[in-house]
């Protein structure tokens, strides 16, 4: 039987797409960009966690449209989107 951690908690990190360097496959924003759920400037995203949710000016994307390091999250394409858009990654950890 798997073991189930008891806790579970999220955190929550906002930006915009200006924020991104690089063109078409490599389009990311790094995690520095974004500010995190207390309004201060984010250093890196959660190095363990148990999934994470990308939402493109609020609305929710499936899991083949990012990737997501401990410094960036890639968003091929991204770069053809408006700059002011805004972007929120949502991750859950245990």
């Amino acid at each position: 039987m798997p073991i189930v951690k008891p806790f579970m908690a999220s955190r929550k990190f906002t930006s915009t797409l200006g924020g991104g360097t690089g063109t078409g496959a490599t389009f990311a924003v790094t995690a520095t960009s974004f500010t995190d759920d207390t309004g201060a400037a984010a250093t890196a995203f959660p190095s363990s966690f148990a999934y994470y949710e990308l939402y493109i000016n609020g609305v929710i994307q499936t899991s083949d449209t990012s990737t997501v390091t401990t410094t960036a999250i890639t968003i091929p394409d991204g770069d053809t989107l408006d700059g002011a858009t805004p972007i929120t990654v949502a991750f859950v950890v245990n």
